[in-house]
């Protein structure tokens, strides 16, 4: 049933596949796990299948090297009509050591749901801040979006001088 499912998690060892000469993961393949768990938290939420429209704020904050135990975490901060906006945090830890996990990468992804028949965005189950935290994340969701289409407002200003 949608609009039940509004945090989601992903949890994995970064592999030898994953990583760059350095020995660290690979920003793409960061990337591309964000893209994942935000796709089955958007489809849990909405029920629907679901497409990536913009990533905003994406921050590599601490890298993650081979055999780090990762955990991603897709949660609800945000929706619209058809739209589900998702804080997302990649953390990461060595699983043979006691310390704790530590932050690496931060954005927020947002999903349009469409429907089954002609690809065009499909109302999704709304959500509503219930307490200061998840008000925070709303706002926090929708500044991050802003500064993301003012940027892309730039650039397309450059290109067309």
């Amino acid at each position: 049933m949608s609009g039940e499912q509004r945090e989601l998690t992903f949890r994995f060892l970064a592999e030898p596949t994953d990583v760059n000469y350095g020995g660290k993961v690979h920003g793409g393949v960061v990337m591309k796990w964000i893209d994942q768990v935000g796709y089955a938290a958007a489809v849990g939420w909405s029920g629907r299948y679901s497409v990536t429209v913009a990533v905003g704020g994406i921050r590599f904050v601490a890298p993650i090297r081979t055999s780090d135990l990762v955990t991603v975490t897709a949660k609800l901060v945000y929706t619209g009509t058809s739209s589900m906006h998702f804080a997302v945090d990649v953390r990461a830890r060595d699983p043979m050591q006691d310390g704790g996990d530590r932050l690496c990468t931060h954005c927020v992804i947002v999903f349009v749901a469409l429907d089954g028949v002609e690809g065009k965005p499909a109302s999704v189950p709304p959500w509503r801040p219930t307490d200061p935290d998840d008000q925070r994340l709303a706002e926090y969701a929708l500044k991050v979006m802003a500064l993301s289409k003012d940027i892309e407002q730039a650039v397309a200003g450059l290109r067309a001088e």
